[in-house]
C-alpha cells in the first residue's frame, strides 16, 4: 500500500486516502447542492401553509411538496451519508477505500437517479409528494430515478463494508472497530434493508407506471412503502448519533462512558428501530391486532431504550471530559463552560436535546397505537418528523460539515460570526416550527392540504382560532429556519470553493476551542479520573435525564387524558 497515496491533516491528525477523500467531497457538495434545492421548496410550502400568506395555488404547493419531501428525506440525507460512511471506515481507520472505481460508478448512479427524478418533478406530472402513495400515478422517470439512486447509494454501502474488510485484512487497526465506525456500521445495516425495501416496491410500480404491470396493490403499496420512507429515517438517527459520538471526541477530547452500552444500543436499532414505521399504517386494515400491538409496544420500547441510552451516554462523556479538565464547580459548570460559540459542538448540542426532547418524545406518543388515532395524518406527524429528521439528523450533519471544511476540504471555515450563529438560527427556528405542527395536529389541522380553510369548498369547517395562530406561529419559525439553513449554504458553498486555504499554522477560525486530534475517536474505553456528585461520573447529565423523564411522563398522561375525553364514555 502507497503511502503516497494518504495524506495527513496536519491540524486534526486524520489520515485521508486521497480517492476516498475525492469521493466523499464529491458526495458532500452533490448533498448541499441538494439541500438548497430542497431548502427554496420548503419557502414555498412554508409559505402556503401559512394561512396569512397562502402563497402558492393547489397544483404549485403538491410539486414543491414533492420536491421538498423527496430532496430533504432521500437525496440529501442518504447522500451526506455516503460520504459519512467512507469518512468512518478509510479515514477514522487509516486504511484504503475498496474498490474506489466501483464507489464512482456508485455516485454516478445516484447523481443521475437525483437529476431524473427532479426533472420528472419539475415537469409537473409527478405531484405525487414523497410517499407517492398508488393508484396515483407518477411520471415513470419519478420511479426510475428514485430506483438508480437507490441501487448507488446499495453500491456505496457495500463499498463501506468492503473497506471495513480491507482495514481487518491490513490490520490499520487494533481490536474493535472504533464506536463511531460501528454507528456508522449500524447507519450502513439498516441502510441496506431500506433500500431494499426500496427495490421491492418501487420497481414494480415503476412497471405499473410504464403499463407493464396492471395492477398495484393499495395496501401492500403502503405497508412496503413504508419499510422505505420511514427506515430511511432510522438510517438518519444511526448516522447522527455516530457524529454526535465523533464530534464529543473531536471538540471535548470525550470518549464513552461504556462503550460496550453504547454498541448494544446501536444493536438495538438494528433489531427494532425500523420496526418503527409501523405507526403510519395503524389504521390500515389488512394488519392484524397482534402486529400492531407489537410494534407500538415491545419493540417500540427497546428502540427507545436504546435512543435514551445514547442521549445518556453522549452528553455524560461531555460533562466527564469537562470535569476532568476542571470545571467541577455545581452541577452544570461544564455546560455553561462548554464552547458554545463554536458551531462544531452547538449544532450538535442542539441537535441532541432537539431530537431527544421534540422528536423523541413526540415519536413515542405518536407510535403508540390508541394516542396515535387522534393525531394520526395531521400536521403533528410532519411536525415530529422535522424534529427527528431536521433538528436531530440535518442539524448534527451541519455541525460536522465545519469540521470537515478544514480537515477534508482543507479551507478556512467562511463568515466565521455567521457560522457561529446558523446553529442557533436553525436550530430555534425549526423547533418553533416543529412544535407549532405538533400544537395545530392536536386541534387537527390536516397534514396535507394545501389550504385549511377549506376556501370555496361546498362543504367547510372551521378550526379554532388558536389553530390558525399556531400555523402563523409555524410559518415565522419556518422562515426562521430557512434563514438557517441559507447561513449554511452561504458558509459552506463560499468556504469550499472560495475560502482561503488552510495552512500548516492556520486556525480553524474558531478560537473558542481547540479542536482535537483524531486519537479519542479510537480511544479503547477505560476509566474516568474526574469525580462528580453524589458518587455519579456526570450528576448534571443524570438530572438531565430525570428532567426529561418527568417532561416526557406529564406529556404521554396528557395524550391519554386527552384520548378520554374525544372518546367519552356514557
Amino acid at each position: 500500500m502507497s503511502q503516497e497515496q494518504f495524506r495527513t491533516c496536519p491540524e486534526s491528525g486524520l489520515q485521508f486516502h486521497k480517492p476516498a477523500e475525492l469521493l466523499m467531497k464529491a458526495h458532500a457538495v452533490v448533498a448541499v447542492v441538494i439541500l438548497l434545492i430542497g431548502g427554496i421548496a420548503a419557502l414555498g410550502v412554508t409559505l402556503t401553509r401559512w394561512p396569512a400568506v397562502h402563497l402558492l395555488p393547489a397544483d404549485r404547493f403538491y410539486q414543491l411538496l414533492t420536491s421538498h419531501g423527496t430532496n430533504m428525506l432521500i437525496f440529501w440525507m442518504i447522500s451526506f451519508e455516503i460520504a459519512v460512511l467512507y469518512f468512518c471506515s478509510s479515514t477514522l481507520l487509516r486504511c484504503r477505500i475498496a474498490a474506489p472505481k466501483v464507489a464512482w460508478v456508485g455516485f454516478g448512479l445516484m447523481l443521475l437517479g437525483i437529476i431524473i427524478n427532479n426533472a420528472a418533478i419539475a415537469n409537473g406530472d409527478a405531484s405525487v409528494m414523497m410517499t407517492s402513495y398508488v393508484p396515483m400515478p407518477a411520471n415513470p422517470n419519478f420511479y426510475l430515478g428514485l430506483i438508480l439512486f437507490a441501487v448507488g447509494a446499495l453500491i456505496g454501502c457495500f463499498i463501506f463494508l468492503a473497506t471495513l474488510v480491507v482495514a481487518k485484512d491490513e490490520k490499520t487497526y487494533e481490536g474493535s472497530v472504533p464506536l463511531v465506525t460501528f454507528g456508522a456500521l449500524t447507519a450502513c445495516i439498516i441502510a441496506v434493508f431500506t433500500i431494499a425495501s426500496g427495490a421491492v416496491v418501487l420497481v414494480p410500480t415503476w412497471l405499473w407506471s410504464l403499463g407493464v404491470v396492471n395492477h398495484i396493490d393499495a395496501a401492500m403499496y403502503r405497508v412496503v412503502w413504508w419499510a422505505l420512507g420511514h427506515s430511511s429515517q432510522q438510517i438518519n438517527v444511526a448516522a447522527h448519533v455516530s457524529v454526535w459520538y465523533a464530534i464529543a471526541a473531536i471538540v471535548f477530547g470525550a470518549r464513552p462512558m461504556s462503550e460496550k452500552v453504547s454498541r448494544t444500543a446501536f444493536f438495538l436499532y438494528i433489531a427494532f428501530l425500523q420496526l418503527a414505521s409501523a405507526h403510519h399504517i395503524l389504521v390500515d386494515p389488512g394488519l392484524s391486532a397482534e402486529w400492531k400491538i407489537f410494534n407500538t409496544s415491545y419493540a417500540m420500547y427497546l428502540a427507545v431504550l436504546a435512543s435514551m441510552v445514547h442521549g445518556l451516554t453522549v452528553p455524560g462523556s461531555i460533562e466527564v471530559a469537562q470535569r476532568a479538565k476542571g470545571y467541577t464547580n455545581g452541577l452544570f459548570q461544564w455546560l455553561r463552560k462548554a464552547p458554545w460559540s463554536n458551531p462544531v459542538f452547538s449544532g450538535m448540542f442542539i441537535s441532541l436535546v432537539g431530537f431527544g426532547f421534540l422528536g423523541g418524545i413526540s415519536g413515542v406518543v405518536m407510535g403508540t397505537e390508541q394516542i396515535n388515532i387522534i393525531i394520526h395524518n395531521t400536521i403533528y406527524v410532519p411536525g415530529h418528523f422535522h424534529a427527528t429528521v431536521v433538528i436531530g439528523s440535518t442539524l448534527a450533519f451541519m455541525s460536522l460539515t465545519y469540521f470537515l471544511i478544514p480537515t477534508l476540504f482543507r479551507k478556512q471555515v467562511a463568515f466565521p460570526t455567521i457560522a457561529k450563529l446558523q446553529p442557533y438560527f436553525f436550530g430555534l427556528g425549526m423547533s418553533v416550527f416543529a412544535l407549532a405542527m405538533m400544537g395545530a395536529g392536536t386541534l387537527g389541522v390536516e397534514r396535507r392540504h394545501w389550504d385549511m380553510a377549506f376556501t370555496n369548498a361546498v362543504l367547510g369547517f372551521d378550526y379554532p382560532a388558536s389553530a390558525y395562530t399556531l400555523m402563523g406561529i409555524m410559518g415565522i419559525g419556518g422562515v426562521l429556519a430557512i434563514t438557517g439553513g441559507a447561513m449554511y449554504i452561504l458558509v459552506t458553498v463560499v468556504s469550499v470553493f472560495f475560502g482561503k486555504p488552510v495552512g500548516s499554522e492556520s486556525s480553524y477560525g474558531f478560537t473558542s476551542t481547540r479542536l482535537m486530534r483524531a486519537e479519542p475517536l479510537v480511544v479503547p474505553e477505560g476509566g474516568h479520573e474526574a469525580a462528580g456528585k453524589w458518587g455519579l461520573a456526570a450528576p448534571g447529565t443524570f438530572l438531565l435525564a430525570l428532567f426529561f423523564l418527568v417532561v416526557f411522563v406529564l406529556y404521554y398522561a396528557v395524550n391519554w387524558k386527552y384520548l378520554a375525553s374525544v372518546w367519552p364514555l356514557s
